[in-house]
Formats: C-alpha cells, sequence, structure tokens
C-alpha cells in the first residue's frame, strides 16, 4: 500500500473531520475549567480554611504563575512534581500567600 492510500485508510478510520475537530473543541473546554493540580497534588499547602471558591482561587492563581528558577513549570506544577527545584520552598511559600489572599476575598 502507498504511503496516501495509507493516509487516506487512517483519516477514513479516524472519522471526519468536522467531528474530530469537535472532539477536540470539546475536550478543550474541559480543560479550561479545570486546574492541572490540584489539592491532593499540593499536600505540602493546607487549603482547608477556604471556602470552595477560595480554593478554586488559590489553585487556578498557582496553576497560572511560573516558577522563577527558569525551568517553564508553574508553581502548582513544580512542588508538586519537583523535588529537587531550587526555588521549591519559595514556591511553596508563593502558594501559601495565595491561600491567604483567597482566605480574604
Amino acid at each position: 500500500m502507498k504511503k496516501s492510500a495509507k493516509k487516506r485508510e487512517r483519516r477514513r478510520r479516524a472519522g471526519p473531520l468536522y467531528l474530530r475537530a469537535l472532539k477536540w473543541i470539546v475536550y478543550a473546554a474541559s480543560q479550561m475549567g479545570g486546574v492541572a493540580y490540584g489539592e491532593r497534588e499540593l499536600f505540602v499547602v493546607n487549603f482547608s480554611d477556604l471556602t470552595s471558591s477560595g480554593k478554586r482561587t488559590a489553585l487556578k492563581a498557582a496553576n497560572l504563575a511560573r516558577c522563577t528558577c527558569g525551568c517553564g513549570m508553574t508553581l502548582a506544577q513544580c512542588v508538586a512534581t519537583d523535588s529537587t527545584c531550587p526555588v521549591r520552598e519559595g514556591n511553596i511559600e508563593r502558594i501559601k500567600t495565595m491561600v491567604k489572599d483567597a482566605a480574604q476575598l
């Protein structure tokens, strides 16, 4: 089978283009509402004093802010996954500050 025939067969099995695009749109929309690293992954920070909207505010902030070591990760990602980061303790403190700020809202 030629390359172009294989490509057509793969596309045929994957479904029509509009259906594949719709699946990606639904997936992207579902990812926008959530946070990548939540309270469970950030167990070193206490979120128990916050309301559910306060938790969401603090978690969104932690998932948007960037680590300052230059790795390109978010604060939440760094604290949850990289125990060797040289500024991890500072990142934990920054997230704790975000929690305090969210509690005051």
